[in-house]
């Protein structure tokens, strides 16, 4: 479908002369998958990880969790060093200047600590619902000054020989639209971590939740279907829609910088981590990951591939669904290996172009704000735009350098979510490793009780002597008493 897509694009490109109305007419069935796979993403991540948390006790979650985010992190600073090393060896920018360079676009409104509170704010949302269509986001508003304010007022003053004027600014709390992914899901582990110490009074809601889940998969497989059509028009929609083609060669050893180094996370690094720690093999795992991959390469959205990830998972690579339900929503908000590198590649890159000197100091702090912002990027196209901007505040550099790497980012964007998504299904694989024995004595030692002396009587019947029979027999172990007690073991 790639390939098809990408002579579909060509030859529309060459002989179809598309007006930019007729282009955007051309790439409509690209455009009604993405839609699709957006409008399944809710109700996926509420049922998955309600269900998944709820079916673990919270003990075995709690160490689930923690053998996820350890994973997270390592690979993205594993991620980071490797783009640092091929930038600093390769030096992409230190045969150009940032005047050779065309401008494109503008750059993102951001501030680093704005950006951290709104991350923060943005896990506790103060309204459910809206958080389904909503994300909190602050700006900065000058502060006009007044003339006449008193001397002790935060504002500046217009007094006449005034010296050392300083811009105040106020902070101004907005909406914007998109799903608050991370709220979601720090809320929906919350409350899958309460229904499962509710026991048998959580279990109606664990039962809504788990049909929710298992319907939500069915209409996924449905969308299946559509998607091969999809994804010939989306890639070749994308190849009419560019226009400047000159940009590659100018950007392009900055390109290779970037796509080396994701070649080598997700075709060594990642493989390597599975194999020592699964002893499986690593490539036969990513072979059915394949239809996950190739989503994520064409919408570039982790979020929006998770329907994709989640069925490629389970079916094609036998992921325990405990796991995926609850690893996989969490990998695609805050697992960005390839966003980490990226940024990583691309802060040194500008530091070149500007013809500026880093020392080692410097390089730490880039890693460390390549990470902290990658982990704080949402799974949706061009989010990597956003955080570089903190990166590039991190150690100095002009902000609006951004539109430097405009003109490829949409590119590259599609490449490093690729391997983001592909971080987050070796993450299932090697957790569920990790958690092998965690899981196996849940299947062993999981009890249900029936408290019930009328369903008693009736499987046992009474004795002469009017005593209740005792019978065990299967799991049950009943005697003299009104509680029937079932231990399902592995056999079933």
């Amino acid at each position: 479908m790639c390939l098809i897509g990408i002579g579909v694009g060509m030859l529309v490109r060459e002989y179809g002369k598309l007006s930019n109305l007729d282009k955007f007419y051309f790439s409509f069935p690209g455009e009604m998958l993405m839609r699709m796979l957006k409008l399944i993403i809710l109700p996926l991540i509420i049922s998955s990880i309600i269900t998944g948390v709820a079916a673990l006790d919270s003990n075995v979650s709690g160490k689930i969790g923690l053998r996820a985010v350890i994973y997270y992190l390592s690979t993205t600073l594993i991620a980071v060093l490797i783009g640092i090393v091929l930038v600093v060896t390769i030096k992409p920018g230190a045969s150009q200047t940032a005047e050779e360079i065309d401008r494109v676009g503008s750059t993102p409104e951001v501030t680093t600590a704005d950006a951290m509170l709104d991350l923060i704010r943005n896990m506790f949302p103060e309204n459910l619902v809206q958080a389904c269509f909503q994300q909190y986001k602050t700006k900065r508003q000058k502060v006009e000054a007044k003339i006449g304010m008193d001397k002790n007022s935060s504002a500046v003053t217009k007094e006449p020989g005034a010296k050392n004027k300083t811009q105040e600014y106020k902070i101004v709390g907005a909406y914007s639209g998109g799903i608050n992914v991370l709220g979601l899901i720090v809320f929906c582990l919350v409350f899958g971590v309460i229904i499962g110490e509710m026991g048998e009074k959580g279990q109606v809601l664990f039962d809504f939740f788990n049909a929710l889940n298992e319907a939500t998969m069915r209409i996924v497989q449905i969308i299946m279907w559509y998607m091969p059509i999809g994804i010939v028009f989306l890639i070749a929609g994308k190849i009419i829609e560019v226009e400047n083609w000159e940009i590659f060669r100018k950007l392009g050893l900055y390109m290779a910088t970037v796509l080396s180094g994701l070649a080598i996370h997700s075709a060594v690094i990642l493989p390597l981590i599975y194999l020592i720690i699964v002893r499986k093999n690593p490539f036969r795992f990513a072979m059915g990951m394949a239809q996950a991959l190739l989503t994520a390469l064409m919408i570039s959205s982790s979020s929006a591939t998770l329907p994709v990830t989640f069925r490629c998972a389970e079916e094609k690579n036998g992921v325990d669904k405990r796991i995926t339900r609850f690893v996989l929503p969490v990998g695609a908000t805050i697992n960005m290996d390839g966003t980490a590198l990226y940024e990583a590649v691309a802060a040194i890159f500008i530091a070149q172009l500007n013809d500026l000197k880093l020392d080692l100091g410097q390089i730490v702090t880039i890693s460390v704000a390549a990470t902290a912002a990658s982990i704080g990027a949402a799974g949706v196209p061009q989010a990597g735009l956003v955080t570089m901007v903190i990166v590039l505040s991190a150690i100095g550099l002009p902000a609006e350098d951004v539109t430097l790497i405009i003109a490829v980012d949409w590119l590259l964007d599609r490449f490093r979510t690729m391997v983001n998504v592909l971080g987050d299904a070796f993450g299932t694989g090697i957790v569920e490793k990790l958690s092998q024995n965690e899981l196996e004595q849940m299947d062993a030692t999981a009890e249900v009780n029936i408290v019930s002396p009328f369903a008693l009587e009736t499987i046992l019947g009474h004795n002469e002597a009017g005593t209740k029979k005792s019978y065990v027999n299967g799991g049950f172990a009943v005697d003299k008493s009104d509680t029937i007690s079932f231990t399902q073991t592995s056999q079933f």
